[in-house]
């Protein structure tokens, strides 16, 4: 018999559709399987019309999952960290997976309220794209120095869009584009309403806004499709028990550590108690939302993994100063590479000079000279963690005692 999940501080809260909701879902399966809230493939919307026909075998967002995952920046994302850094333990969640889990959680959570699945795909695979090594930490040591050289700010959610629509020029949809902006999981709401943007011009305000006011202007937005609201709440629930699961292999936590009492099976409750939650109190709306009790349970487990895992792990904790320190040092010598046109550098060699390679296909090029602090955001928000240590080691010998050499056999096991 499977184990029963109880969770001790939810539980009310359903592991199993209703009977009524059931029977919608497969009426809806059985008389075409959409709903007319989709977001259908001939709503795509992008810069260049003429240059993307989708056909039968690539529809409009599927074309868009296809660019993003032959993208360099989509394979980086395997070599950064999603919680937890500097540990040789190859069953720890990298970024990479990461964004995989997200868009399988948002793929049920789609199928069952018959939303566009590609569509739901795209925005999965990309939202994250943009991300720094070393996660939220890397993004915030990198926001503190860009933020006081330019007054702008950084966020990976903006940094996502600029890859996917300027860095690689690929055209991607305003819909895929508009999902990636919004899905900031930081930022948790019962009930998500469609925004009404239908155009690039104000798109194209909303991240002007975004750099110049971070959170004031981030906290604000609303997806454009029901399918980016689908998104950004399955970011939450992708994560909130895979963390807990990678703090307990990590030996952070114990499995008895959590208020829920279910350990890393908190994982498995939440992919089946968050999901059931949304469906039953979405299907057939506008609009997405969750129980009061499902909302309550989900902002208690985010807050409990704050206080128990994400300020605790080692990026956050004993190595911040000096991490921070180093994003500052590179960000420093990287502009001066670019002062002195070392074309030899790194910078060049690794960063402008392939984006220009690139984006010359499309008749584009990298504009880094009317803005050197966006070129570096760019280029250090783009590096793996082993290429962030490997640069920092090369470059300030120091850091090679920082950086801790773990290894596989660390615990006393023989090889």
């Amino acid at each position: 018999m499977p184990t029963i999940l109880t969770n001790a501080c939810a539980p009310d809260l359903p592991l199993e559709l209703s009977r009524q909701t059931v029977e919608q879902v497969r009426e809806m399966r059985a008389t075409g399987g959409h709903s007319r809230y989709a977001t259908g493939d001939l709503a795509a919307i992008r810069r260049d019309d003429e240059r993307d026909q989708d056909s039968v075998l690539r529809p409009a967002f599927v074309r868009d999952t296809e660019k993003i995952m032959h993208m360099p920046a989509y394979n980086r994302m395997s070599g950064k960290t999603q919680v937890f850094s500097f540990r040789a333990n190859d069953d720890l969640c990298r970024r990479g997976l990461h964004v995989q889990l997200v868009g399988r959680v948002a793929c049920d959570i789609g199928r069952a309220l018959g939303l566009n699945l590609d569509l739901i795909e795209a925005i999965a695979l990309g939202h994250d794209i943009g991300h720094t090594p070393f996660g939220h930490a890397g993004e915030r040591f990198l926001n503190d120095v860009y933020h006081e050289r330019t007054g702008r700010w950084f966020f990976h959610n903006v940094q996502s869009v600029r890859v996917l629509d300027v860095l690689y020029g690929r055209n991607i949809s305003l819909q895929t584009l508009d999902g990636v902006i919004c899905h900031n999981g930081e930022f948790e709401q019962q009930r998500f309403e469609t925004s009404g943007l239908a155009d690039f011009d104000t798109f194209d305000r909303v991240v002007e806004g975004c750099w110049e006011r971070g959170d004031e202007a981030i906290s604000r937005l609303r997806p454009m499709t029901l399918e980016g609201c689908v998104m950004r709440v399955s970011d939450i629930i992708a994560y909130v028990g895979k963390d807990r699961q990678d703090a307990i292999r990590a030996g952070l936590c114990g499995q008895d550590g959590f208020e829920d009492g279910l350990g890393g099976a908190y994982n498995a409750w939440a992919l089946k108690a968050f999901v059931v939650d949304i469906i039953e109190h979405s299907i057939g709306k506008d609009h997405l939302e969750m129980s009061e009790a499902g909302f309550a349970e989900m902002r208690r487990a985010k807050r409990e993994n704050y206080e128990k895992i994400y300020g605790a792990s080692e990026v956050n904790g004993e190595f911040s100063h000096e991490v921070a320190d180093l994003f500052v040092r590179l960000y420093q010598h990287e502009l001066q590479q670019l002062e002195r046109m070392d074309r030899t550098a790194a910078i060049f060699r690794h960063h402008i000079d392939p984006l220009n390679r690139h984006l010359a296909y499309y008749d584009g090029r990298y504009d880094w000279q009317d803005d050197p602090d966006q070129c570096v955001c760019d280029f250090i928000s783009a590096m793996t963690d082993d290429y962030f240590m490997a640069t920092c080691e090369a470059l300030f010998p120091e850091a090679r005692e920082l950086f801790p050499r773990r290894s596989y056999f660390d615990d006393g096991t023989r090889p």
